[in-house]
């Protein structure tokens, strides 16, 4: 049976089993390659920012999905950086050492939630990870039913997520399936072909 709740900052074990499922369902992403000391600092900060948070989904006690989220995703880098920046330094060094152009992705990255910026308020569906023998059980589609069941749609007018636009047609579909609406395409600074989805009661 799966079972899915949110999940507290003092809960380090299944933090860290968070960390582990996205470094094996993200791999060759920017923020994996950050490692899994920045990795579980950034999913300890969803924990602790009171408009963010991070959804697991069990399986007889054991983690194999998670989904991350925020209503107020400038806020919570503004969390990030107030209370865990000196982690975030350190860790991002290391990652500079290996391989330098990340001090400008990294950047580019903190100031990401200023260029979203609307008017209205929404939640951003930031990640959502399951383990590759869990990914048959709909576990991905629990972890958004639940993420809906907890949105205000009274408070939030949709909740917006991006994903890759190319070589990436089973997610984008996976998004259509589970209610979301494609909204736009554009591309990064680095030139990455993305698209952005919504999902709205309305």
């Amino acid at each position: 049976m799966i079972t899915i709740r949110q999940i507290y900052s003092n809960e380090k074990k299944v933090i860290q089993e968070v960390v582990n499922i996205h470094m094996n369902s993200f791999t060759g992403f920017f923020l994996t390659f950050m490692g899994k000391g920045f990795l579980n600092q950034m999913y300890s900060s969803y924990c602790k920012h009171v408009d963010s948070g991070l959804l697991v989904a069990f399986e007889e006690d054991k983690p194999i999905g998670f989904l991350s989220y925020s209503g107020d995703f400038s806020g919570l880098y503004l969390f990030m950086i107030k209370t865990k920046l000196i982690f975030f330094v350190w860790f991002g060094l290391g990652a500079f050492f290996r391989k330098p152009i990340v001090f400008t992705r990294l950047i580019k990255a903190f100031l990401k939630p200023n260029e979203v910026k609307r008017k209205e308020k929404y939640v951003e569906l930031s990640s959502i990870g399951v383990i590759p023998g869990a990914k048959s059980k709909g576990v991905g589609s629990q972890l958004i039913k639940a993420l809906i069941e907890i949105v205000d749609f009274n408070k939030y007018k949709y909740i917006n997520l991006e994903t890759d636009a190319v070589d990436n047609e089973g997610v984008n579909y996976f998004y259509q399936k589970n209610g979301f609406i494609f909204s736009r395409e554009y591309i990064t600074a680095e030139g990455r072909k993305m698209n952005e989805y919504r999902y709205s009661k309305q």
